[in-house]
């Protein structure tokens, strides 16, 4: 709800949302949804129909702030920057694994310059290999490009190795029951996941987690009594 909010798809009843001191979203005003505040989805949303490059250039296309030999001109320099991937720009989403498609959708949100990027549990589905593969490819497009990031997940051990704030929510009505910085220094690798520090934090966020799963369980069990 709160990433919908920001994205500019939903409304609150009450408080309002700034970006850089503008107002974004409140009760009386909505800011429809443009380049500065991009959705990466859960369940992913390239174009089939469309090559690697043309996925990515697509935005800058359509928006019309770019031709399209620039937009794929640039389309091509992400792919590049991002890890030497400009040897996919010609595949199709369905010849590349799940992983790949993955980063060209981040690259696609990034080739706005989005001030802010938003990714709604992007690597949910994915095993625990190609998650971790995901995290360090994620570290580095943040390490390189920095743009903004708000994540949402539900993995704890996620959240800690990749935010710099990791901001628990509780249950209805979601409010932030906990702000934890997680003060680990980059760049980051997965080696921190056993540090001493690490395991501090997650403690921390485990506690509150299942604080608010204990309170939501009880307010359910005195709904049904």
């Amino acid at each position: 709800t709160l990433l919908n909010m920001i994205a500019g798809f939903d409304q609150p009843t009450s408080g309002e949302i700034k970006l850089d001191d503008q107002l974004l979203v409140s009760a009386n005003t909505q800011t429809p949804p443009n380049s500065d505040r991009v959705v990466v989805f859960q369940n992913g949303a390239l174009f089939p129909w469309k090559t690697v490059v043309e996925n990515i250039a697509y935005g800058p296309i359509v928006q019309k702030t770019q031709s399209r030999d620039q937009a794929e001109k640039e389309a091509r320099a992400l792919l590049d920057k991002a890890g030497n991937l400009e040897r996919i720009a010609g595949a199709f989403p369905g010849q590349i694994s799940s992983g790949m498609q993955r980063r060209v959708e981040i690259l696609r949100a990034l080739i706005n310059k989005p001030k802010v990027l938003l990714l709604d549990e992007p690597f949910r589905a994915m095993d625990t290999v190609s998650k971790s593969k995901m995290h360090q490819h994620l570290l580095d497009i943040h390490d390189k490009f920095k743009p903004s990031i708000l994540l949402i997940t539900h993995d704890l051990v996620e959240a800690i190795l990749l935010a710099d704030v990791v901001l628990v929510m509780t249950t209805r009505p979601g409010t932030i029951k906990v702000n934890i910085n997680v003060d680990l220094p980059r760049p980051r690798s997965r080696d921190m996941i056993v540090s001493e520090e690490f395991t501090r934090l997650q403690k921390q966020a485990i506690a509150a987690v299942h604080e608010e799963a204990r309170k939501a369980f009880e307010r359910g069990e005195k709904e049904f009594a």
